[in-house]
């Protein structure tokens, strides 16, 4: 980190240490009272600059109201650590070599830079992350630092022709909202675009942002409007589950990601979320807002009846349904053949208990007692209403597995085995020896 930031640094903290002292300095509260206002702080919680604390201790309040009516603000500074920039580990040499190779490849992280070194023998010591982070942040080659120094990579603006050539992806937290248990929860926006008419082929409210949000809009997007021929988002973990990307390949859809930290290729679904927010969002009180699926209501007649319906600069001043309309002969349907709801189906692997059950998502299933002991693979899929779990092994299938009757199994009859010899001779002698 270089000097100029360092002292910025303190300063923002220096401020925020005086701001909390300040009424405490000016006020003639003493003793117990005194006691109970730093308490007070104490128990709320804090916007600490530069940490990831909540919450301040009254030994440290008390600490900086000392060190400030005895010397003053400055005394309020953090301190900076004597060993800043240091690393003992490394000779000067193995610094520089490290330097140099992080300034020849910006994208490169520290601690991949030092193994690399190390395995080309030009590294013989063993350096802790602790030690290696305040060297590289004493130098000023942090990775945001040298991406931010190194060109820029050319942005080219495109477009695509033809309606779903290509669909952006991506999310928006908005408002909190309540549940269906009264709790309020922040509201995540799902939206697909389509890049070449604008036009919102799928956007949902939910309170989660995950994979299968994602999903259910690309069923929603192949069922209801045609084939998608590419899908863009960023490297968010709702966009790289793996079942995603298996269901994806089996469809040949191709899945593109924007490079992480340059979001200006997924501008589209960008500059649409600002529209949402300056057009939509803004008009809302969010204190009349009963559900999410209220929200979602008021947001689908908003963007039916004006985003959709209002000139578009980058279509030349068409309105995305008229765009959508004029290259819909262009639109193509999936194939007869494909099954929709077969191919979002995920599949995963479990080893049947001696109860002849497996466990899917924390809950328990009986599935036919011959494949006790064996590796089988399930298949069933997330988005549909009746959740069917329908059970492989060795290449055939064995029905379905179904949630576990507890009290049917308790009155079921049971097939007792036949005696082992050494079991029949000791039921034989109970018997004769009379009721125990």
């Amino acid at each position: 980190m270089k000097e100029k930031e360092i002292s910025e640094r303190q300063r923002i903290i220096a401020d925020f240490r005086f701001g909390i002292i300040a009424d405490l300095v000016y006020s003639h509260a003493q003793g117990i009272e005194l006691s109970r206002a730093i308490a007070a702080k104490a128990a709320t919680e804090w916007t600490i600059p530069h940490s990831r604390k909540k919450t301040l201790t009254t030994s440290c309040i008390k600490k900086w109201l000392k060190a400030y009516k005895a010397q003053g603000k400055d005394s309020l500074l953090p301190k900076i650590r004597k060993d800043t920039g240091r690393c003992k580990v490394l000779s000067d040499a193995e610094k520089l070599l490290v330097l140099e190779l992080l300034e020849q490849k910006p994208y490169l992280c520290a601690s991949v830079a030092i193994r690399m070194l190390q395995k080309e023998g030009k590294i013989t010591s063993e350096v802790s992350k602790s030690s290696l982070s305040r060297f590289i942040k004493a130098s000023g080659l942090t990775r945001r630092e040298r991406l931010r120094e190194c060109k820029p990579d050319q942005v080219l603006r495109y477009s695509f022709d033809q309606p779903l050539e290509c669909v952006q992806v991506d999310a928006m937290h908005s408002f909190s909202v309540p549940d269906a248990s009264g709790r309020m929860r922040k509201a995540i926006l799902i939206a697909f675009i389509d890049d070449a008419t604008r036009r919102v082929v799928y956007a949902r409210f939910c309170f989660s942002e995950n994979a299968l949000e994602f999903e259910r809009g690309l069923h929603h997007v192949l069922r209801s409007h045609g084939r998608i021929r590419r899908v863009y988002t960023d490297n968010g973990s709702t966009f790289i589950a793996e079942q995603t990307k298996i269901i994806l390949s089996a469809l040949g859809i191709p899945l593109m990601h924007s490079r992480p930290g340059i979001p200006k290729g997924r501008g589209k679904i960008e500059r649409f979320f600002r529209t949402v927010r300056t057009q939509f969002e803004a008009t809302i009180d969010s204190s009349t807002i009963r559900s999410i699926q209220d929200y979602d209501m008021r947001f689908h007649t908003w963007l039916e009846n004006e985003y959709h319906r209002s000139g578009h600069s980058g279509l030349g001043g068409q309105t995305p349904l008229e765009a959508w309309l004029a290259g819909s002969r262009y639109i193509f349907r999936m194939g007869a053949t494909i099954d929709l709801d077969e191919a979002f189906c995920h599949q995963q692997y479990r080893t049947v208990s001696n109860d002849a059950t497996i466990s899917l998502d924390g809950t328990r299933y009986e599935v036919p007692s011959i494949l006790i002991g064996r590796k089988i693979k399930v298949r069933f899929n997330p988005l549909s209403d009746t959740l069917v779990i329908r059970v492989f092994y060795d290449g055939k299938e064995y029905g379905h597995a179904r949630l576990i009757d507890e009290y049917g199994n308790a009155r079921s009859r049971r097939i007792m085995a036949p005696d082992t010899p050494a079991q029949a001779a000791l039921r034989s002698s109970a018997a004769l020896d009379g009721p125990l």
